[in-house]
């Protein structure tokens, strides 16, 4: 879902891990929209839970947003330990002046260019693509701003509300509007299974659907309502398209593997939610069968999802990409299209 491509799914395929991210392939076809902000950021409990640069390279990796700024933290079943993660990128070490930066990258430099020629490989030009993207934000405001929190009105961190997904849907707000091109929140708490796995299995940490989803539907749909009802009030929301979406389905039946409300992985129909980015919304596109079971009319895959979000973002639908063979690949494969009733 986060590649536009089956061949990306790790249980199935070695080298899933391979396929760029739909904001990766962004990344290397347009950037970013301010020079100083990073591209692509994620917010994550675990790295593979997000797709990364994969056959682009590192240089299109996320920055990892937990890293970067102070949030709250949480215990893996969604319990606040009423302490904070992450830390602060844009703390220079004491003893390390802006003057010293500057000496020093003009330093590294010099050795760059003695070692380069040794280098038969991408790692030099990807620390060199690190090393510039860091020291940039380093010393411009941009970025050290728009990562912190404390300068948000009280009212709008008021308005989300302190639990750590509001939190980073803020973030996620204030970054685009700072040149941040994509954005990915991954609602999670536990770092191996996820958050929204209700199978109810007796005994299980999330149980099914009242006991699992009981907590998380309010506070999503909170998190949800108020980043798009914020990015319109703000004259956003025509630019900014918002995606709220998982892996798969549940099972039409409840009462899975000995549970009274509990279902299984389901992945013949499911359904994700768009806003914004001046499409036509008010719609349903697809219709399931009565139960929820089966697709019964108009299916739309993992491609023409990451067809629909290239459109948007301006990157060309027939453009291709080398894998580190030299192979050339798709941006679009398995014959994705954009979603016409959207445009």
């Amino acid at each position: 879902m986060q590649t536009g491509n089956r061949d990306a799914a790790l249980r199935e395929n070695a080298k899933g891990d391979k396929y760029p991210a739909i904001a990766s392939v962004m990344s290397n076809f347009r950037g970013a929209n301010s020079p100083d902000m990073p591209p692509y950021v994620v917010f994550t409990r675990t790295p593979t839970h997000v797709a990364w640069g994969g056959f682009l390279g590192k240089q299109y990796d996320p920055l990892d947003g937990n890293q970067v700024t102070t949030l709250p933290a949480y215990d893996a079943v969604g319990n606040p330990l009423n302490e904070t993660t992450g830390g602060d990128l844009f703390r220079l070490p004491a003893g390390l002046s802006m003057e010293r930066l500057t000496e020093r990258r003009a330093l590294m430099k010099d050795f760059d260019r003695i070692r380069s020629y040794l280098d038969q490989t991408s790692a030099m030009e990807v620390l060199d693509s690190y090393q510039q993207q860091a020291y940039q934000m380093l010393l411009g405001d941009r970025a050290r701003q728009a990562f912190d929190l404390s300068r948000e009105p009280q009212r709008y961190r008021d308005r989300y509300g302190e639990h750590l997904w509001c939190q980073q849907a803020l973030l996620a707000r204030r970054l685009v509007e700072e040149g941040v091109s994509f954005v990915t929140l991954d609602l999670n708490y536990h770092w191996s299974s996820g958050t929204w796995d209700n199978h109810g299995i007796p005994g299980g940490v999330y149980g099914g659907i009242s006991k699992g989803l009981q907590p998380l539907l309010p506070l999503f749909d909170h998190v949800l309502t108020t980043l798009v009802s914020d990015l319109e009030e703000r004259g956003l929301l025509d630019e900014v398209l918002v995606i709220a979406m998982g892996e798969f389905g549940r099972t039409p039946n409840m009462g899975t593997q000995g549970s009274v409300d509990g279902r299984n992985h389901w992945p013949v129909v499911m359904s994700i939610c768009l806003a914004g980015g001046g499409l036509r919304h008010g719609q349903v596109i697809g219709a399931s069968d009565r139960t929820g079971g089966e697709i019964a009319d108009r299916p739309v895959s993992p491609a023409d999802l990451a067809a629909t979000i290239y459109r948007h973002m301006d990157v060309p639908l027939d453009a291709t990409y080398l894998e580190s063979t030299g192979r050339p690949r798709h941006l679009v494969e398995e014959n994705g299209e954009p979603l016409a009733e959207l445009f």
